[in-house]
């Protein structure tokens, strides 16, 4: 029904609930990969989820149709799960509300793992952002989805063909190697 995020974003605006629908049917898996893969529970990742999709209905009006939808989301979605992980951290520590002693705290030498991962999981979410939407969606789709869906389910998603799934996983992945060569990670 909607084929674009310009589209959903203006059927959104004029209260549409299939545009809403088509929202959540587009990115939902998406905005609950991410706190999943900075290693949040499920609980805290559907608070994400809805914490992110409340901040796109409240700035819906101010959104440009021609934006980047899914990465203005992922966006949104990557900060509040670093907001819950160093809430959890500063419950964990017992520091309550001293944010900064919580997080000098997580910079010493015992996390210093917790950082270097988060540093690749936007090293890598650069890298993905550098892709074409069709190879962003895919390569999204194949490794980053909680529900690891066969071929023929991203090839359903996608509107592509099942035999064409592993050729253009294949180049999109070479494209992210060159970008990631590139754009060397240093811890």
């Amino acid at each position: 029904m909607f084929e674009t995020d310009e589209e959903l974003l203006q059927a959104c605006r004029r209260g549409d609930d299939r545009a809403w629908r088509g929202i959540l049917d587009r990115y939902e898996r998406l905005l609950y990969s991410i706190p999943l893969n900075y290693g949040l529970t499920a609980e805290d990742a559907a608070d994400v989820v809805q914490l992110t999709l409340t901040i796109f209905l409240q700035k819906l009006d101010e959104l440009d149709d021609a934006s980047n939808l899914a990465a203005w989301l992922a966006i949104v979605a990557r900060r509040h799960s670093w907001r819950r992980l160093a809430q959890r951290r500063r419950e964990q520590l017992g520091l309550g509300a001293d944010a900064a002693e919580g997080i000098a705290s997580m910079s010493d030498g015992e996390n210093q793992g917790e950082f270097v991962r988060w540093e690749l999981l936007e090293w890598l979410n650069q890298g993905l952002n550098d892709l074409d939407p069709r190879c962003r969606a895919l390569l999204m789709a194949l490794y980053l989805s909680p529900d690891s869906p066969s071929y023929a389910e991203v090839a359903a998603e996608l509107g592509m063909a099942v035999g064409s799934v592993g050729p253009t996983r294949a180049r999109c992945l070479e494209k992210l190697r060159i970008f990631l060569q590139e754009k060397k990670f240093t811890s």
